[in-house]
C-alpha cells in the first residue's frame, strides 16, 4: 500500500480542461445531429405519402374513383358506406399521423389540378413553412 504523498491524481485544472473540450465538442456535434432529426421526420413523410398514392391507386382500381374529402384516407383501411367493390384494406396498418403528431390533410378533388392531395403542414402545423416547417406534399 502506498502512502498519501506518493499517490498521484488529477488536478483541478486538468479536471477543468476536459471538461471545456467535451462541451466545445458537444456545441460541434449537437447542432448537426439535431438537424438530422428534421431532415428524417421530412423523409418519413415523403415515404408515408407514397404509401398513401400507392394504396389510392389500389383503392381506385377496385371501387372506380378515389375516395372523397368526407370519406377521407380512412377509406384505404375501413370501407365506407355505400362503396361497392371495395377489397380492402390497402394499407397494412391504421392512418398514421404525419412524423411530428398531425393528421395528413386529405382532399379530393385536388387544389392543384390533381384527382387528390395529401400533405403533411411540417413540424409548424401551417401551411408554406422552410426547413422542418416546410410542407411535404403529394404534388411536389
Amino acid at each position: 500500500m502506498q502512502s498519501p504523498k506518493n499517490m498521484r491524481g488529477f488536478t483541478l485544472l486538468e479536471l477543468l480542461v476536459v471538461v471545456v473540450i467535451i462541451g466545445l465538442l458537444a456545441a460541434f456535434v449537437a447542432p448537426k445531429y439535431f438537424g438530422q432529426i428534421g431532415r428524417s421526420k421530412t423523409q418519413i413523410a415523403k415515404a408515408q405519402i407514397e404509401s398513401f398514392e400507392k394504396a389510392m391507386d389500389q383503392y381506385r382500381i377496385d371501387v372506380g374513383s378515389y375516395p372523397t374529402t368526407s370519406q377521407g384516407l380512412v377509406a384505404l383501411f375501413a370501407q365506407p358506406n355505400n362503396v361497392t367493390n371495395w377489397n380492402g384494406p390497402y394499407l397494412k396498418k391504421g392512418i398514421p399521423d404525419d412524423p411530428w403528431g398531425k393528421p395528413y390533410v386529405f382532399a379530393s378533388p385536388g387544389k392543384n389540378g390533381r384527382e387528390y392531395d395529401i400533405s403533411s403542414l411540417g413540424a409548424d402545423g401551417k401551411e408554406n413553412g422552410t426547413k422542418e416547417d416546410a410542407d411535404v406534399t403529394s404534388w411536389n
